[in-house]
């Protein structure tokens, strides 16, 4: 994918309508997902709401510079994100330390992640996992928000089906549109059901405010070390095995240690850690993002810009996506998926001698199963790559 010539960096040219939209509904999945998990943390930490805003805007911030630089810089879709099971981590573990010493663990876990990356560890990984490991992991990763929509379904079946209606008639008449399709027809019924609720939002600019970090022992077990843990196993492994699935060969060395420095110099400000993105990087990334996998890289850049914007506002980001209905945001990242899991499948299962390694990956990564706190993506590489050694053993 990768092979041709470069050419000029074109990515206002480049663009597409489905790109901008790709580049909007990644950050809308990541925003809506899991910006809960900050204010829970938050408030368990008794942090003020200038607190919380700040950190919300440093998380936006260092994605919006990670996703444009890095996307501009290797012409693919490279997609960063906050770490959501990180968020969860501190909901119970950040009101056991001070905010300060919480800071220089985000500053020590960001430090090892630079290492890594710095040493090229995690790239000499990557590259001996087989493609077909890496397309199961990627569709494990995206089945249970393709799943989501028969949720979504139950609590709001007209609204639900008719936005499957308009995806689908957008595949046979304007297959480049038909996610677009699905999100204008959701976004009028919801106005006409009467289920947009802007009463709670009003415009404010988030105010970035400085924590001047300090160390200990404690934060760095509690917060630090498990940061680092989830960070490299539930984001940064499969963000790469998402890219390397969609064809796109990026080094993992340099982005590792770009997101890794990016975290550091954003902790101060509250920022828990930025890293590789899965499921967005899998909206941007797919068929849906643009027809030319070259040119899909203006996906990521687009998400980054509507990361700069949301961080700005980031005060009131929360009231804005509470105004849209939970069924409607549901739906359209599972339909945004949908070509990136069919893609998923038709890879892993592509070699007949990896079959079963790939359906085990499949199937514990899709489990959401976590163990010794580590979550399933992790644990569906390691089964998967079991597997494919038990069933080679011995042979040549």
């Amino acid at each position: 994918m990768q092979d041709a010539a470069p050419t000029r960096l074109r990515p206002l040219a480049d663009t597409s309508t489905s790109a901008v939209v790709a580049g909007f509904i990644a950050m809308l999945t990541g925003y809506t997902s899991s910006l809960v998990l900050m204010f829970q943390a938050g408030q368990a930490a008794g942090l003020t709401a200038g607190q919380i805003s700040s950190w919300i805007w440093a998380l936006s911030i260092g994605m919006a510079l990670c996703c444009i630089v890095l996307s501009l810089r290797y012409r693919a879709p490279v997609m960063i994100a906050w770490s959501t099971p990180g968020a969860a981590l501190l909901i119970t573990s950040l009101p056991q330390v001070s905010y300060g010493e919480a800071i220089g663990a985000y500053i020590l876990a960001s430090g090892l992640i630079v290492l890594i990356g710095l040493t090229g560890t995690f790239d000499r990984l990557m590259r001996r996992i087989p493609g077909s490991i890496a397309a199961a992991l990627l569709a494990g990763v995206l089945f249970k928000i393709g799943l989501e929509i028969c949720v979504a379904a139950e609590q709001q079946p007209i609204l639900v089906v008719a936005m499957l209606l308009a995806y689908l008639l957008g595949k046979r008449l304007w297959p480049r549109y038909s996610v677009l399709s699905a999100l204008i027809v959701g976004s009028v019924l919801a106005g006409v059901f009467g289920l947009l609720d802007f009463t709670g939002f009003q415009l404010q600019l988030a105010t970035p405010e400085w924590t001047t970090p300090s160390f200990s022992l404690g934060a760095a077990i509690s917060i630090g070390i498990p940061l680092f843990i989830v960070a490299m196993a539930s984001q940064n492994l499969p963000g790469m095995a998402v890219l390397r699935a969609n064809g796109y060969d990026v080094p993992a060395s340099p982005l590792l240690t770009s997101t890794g420095l990016v975290s550091i110099l954003m902790a101060p400000f509250g920022s828990h850690g930025i890293h590789m993105a899965a499921i967005s990087a899998a909206i941007c990334a797919g068929p849906e993002a643009h027809e030319d996998p070259r040119k899909r890289y203006t996906a990521a850049v687009w998400c980054g810009a509507f990361y700069a914007i949301a961080g700005i506002f980031g005060a009131t980001l929360a009231s804005l996506f509470a105004a849209l209905p939970a069924a409607l945001i549901l739906s359209i990242a599972a339909l945004a998926l949908f070509a990136s899991i069919i893609g998923g499948l038709t890879q892993a299962m592509s070699e007949p001698n990896e079959r079963e390694a790939a359906l085990i990956t499949f199937l514990v990564t899709a489990s959401g199963m976590t163990l010794a706190g580590v979550g399933s993506a992790f644990w569906g590489i390691v089964a998967g790559l079991l597997t494919l050694a038990v069933l080679n053993w011995g042979k040549r």
